[in-house]
């Protein structure tokens, strides 16, 4: 398992070519699939943010939350491009994150990519994630 920084030090080009297929739409985007408690696969949308050396979500109380917190282990797809069939894939383990410095980060990295149309103070409820990368696959079309 590694971190996005790790993931960017061994291969440059990959995380360059995944943050911006995560990122085509202005602010990432992108599939999580996660284990229900009877071992089933759950996908939902969610917002990714590439900060420095880590690869985050903040999610609000829900069904994939809970899926995390139980059973780390993820999967996470780019979002289809318009013109093309390149995509981005990643898996491996999530967990929470606990520290103040890296929350606040991250929140004010989310803010910022929204220009501003959401408030630090309305994403206090969700809970802040660091994805650990065990696979990392880019298709090229």
């Amino acid at each position: 398992m590694v971190t996005w920084g790790a993931l960017q030090a061994a291969r440059p080009d990959l995380a360059s070519a995944g943050e911006s297929l995560l990122y085509q739409f202005g602010v990432g985007l992108a599939f999580l699939a996660t284990v229900r408690a009877d071992g089933g696969p759950r996908v939902h949308p969610m917002c990714p943010i590439v900060l420095g050396s880590g690869l985050y979500a903040l999610l609000v109380p829900s069904p994939k939350r809970t899926d995390l917190l139980r059973n780390g282990r993820y999967s996470m797809h780019s979002f289809p491009c318009d013109d093309n069939e390149d995509a981005f894939y990643l898996s491996g383990d999530a967990s929470p994150v606990e520290d103040a410095d890296v929350r606040r980060a991250v929140v004010a990295a989310y803010v910022k990519e929204r220009g501003g149309a959401v408030s630090a103070a309305g994403l206090e409820a969700q809970g802040l994630f660091e994805f650990g990368i065990a696979t990392c696959l880019l298709t090229r079309t």
